[in-house]
């Protein structure tokens, strides 16, 4: 029996690496990687040369992308992700759009049977702080400024408008290697969160490599399910707390009110149901993220919260809106009441 020839793209990221070593680990299949090469994706992705055929380039160059060929599925996962993508806007579409029209022709043309799977996010649904169960075909409105979110809808666009099969899944909140930065702020504490694990996305990607009679043309919402929910005020307490970092004793106003997203999958079960992706719970995630965590680390973390604290409160763009009474971004952040 002849081998499904899989594309992956992105196998460097947090999600990617997950699904590159699922698929090496299933023994079913050939697989191509197409990288960015950095001084990142070689240490990850050298010690698997003699497993994958391992090509370089960057996505937003067509002739980068020459030499894929005869590909019978794709998990596209190759992005420019927020903060970044907020700062250059510009190089995420490059990346995030336009590459992927890039890789669409590519494939059309030299693979038009390819199985066409897509990474979208969570974030094209916009803010819904007041609207929390989030369904396929609500409305896609991002928030305002979010680039990436912008970009995705663009990219889902083009691959539905493609000659290829394809299937798209827009995913909740991917927890794990996270930095602490100021995307913190931006969040809303009172905002419903929905988790999933990179192990766990990457796994609804490959196992979906198998399902494509019952993803083709069809979108899905990828979260974690209930046992994944949670505030993101009981989230951050949580992660805190395994950091050693103490209490989320923020000033008022070091978090947003709104222009975020998030919320919990109303029909999330529905590609669970073909799947079966999911294993990992919060609990799960927590109690990966503690095994990260030295007990020298939180020990130090522990006796130096208060001006580590203090500096990432200086990243708080919510706050320093605040502090410096800029109307436009107060705005922008925050559910300002009208003076009586």
């Amino acid at each position: 029996m002849t081998k499904k020839n899989i594309l992956l793209t992105g196998a460097s990221g947090t999600v990617g690496f997950e699904a590159l070593k699922q698929l090496i680990e299933k023994g079913t299949y050939t697989i191509s990687v197409f990288d960015k090469k950095t001084k990142l994706s070689e240490k990850k992705l050298e010690p698997f040369a003699n497993q994958i055929n391992l090509i370089y380039g960057d996505i937003s160059n067509p002739k980068d992308l020459e030499s894929i060929k005869n590909i019978d599925a794709v998990i596209h996962l190759a992005a420019i992700i927020p903060p970044l993508a907020d700062e250059h806007p510009e190089l995420a579409k490059a990346v995030n759009t336009e590459g992927t029209r890039h890789l669409i022709k590519q494939l059309e043309a030299h693979s038009p049977n390819a199985f066409f799977m897509y990474s979208s996010s969570i974030s094209i649904y916009g803010d819904r702080v007041e609207n929390p169960y989030i369904k396929v075909g609500d409305a896609l409105t991002p928030s305002e400024g979010d680039a990436y979110g912008e970009t995705k809808i663009a990219a889902e666009k083009l691959l539905q408008e493609s000659h290829l099969d394809w299937t798209i899944f827009r995913l909740a909140a991917i927890m794990g290697n996270h930095k602490m930065s100021k995307l913190m702020f931006h969040q809303p504490l009172n905002t419903a969160l929905e988790i999933a694990t990179p192990r766990d996305t990457a796994r609804a990607f490959v196992n979906g490599i198998e399902k494509q009679q019952e993803l083709s043309k069809r979108i899905f919402n990828l979260g974690g399910g209930e046992s994944c929910r949670i505030s993101y005020e009981h989230f951050l307490e949580r992660s805190f707390a395994v950091f050693g970092l103490g209490a989320v004793d923020f000033p008022e106003h070091a978090f947003a009110d709104k222009n975020f997203h998030c919320g919990f999958y109303a029909d999330g079960d529905d590609l669970e149901n073909i799947v079966q992706f999911r294993r990992d719970s919060l609990q799960d995630h927590f109690e990966m993220e503690a095994k990260k965590v030295s007990s020298l680390k939180k020990t130090a973390a522990s006796l130096f919260k208060k001006p580590i604290k203090w500096f990432l409160l200086k990243k708080s763009e919510p706050y320093q809106a605040f502090k410096t009474k800029d109307a436009k971004q107060m705005h922008h952040y925050f559910n300002l009441k009208p003076k009586s």
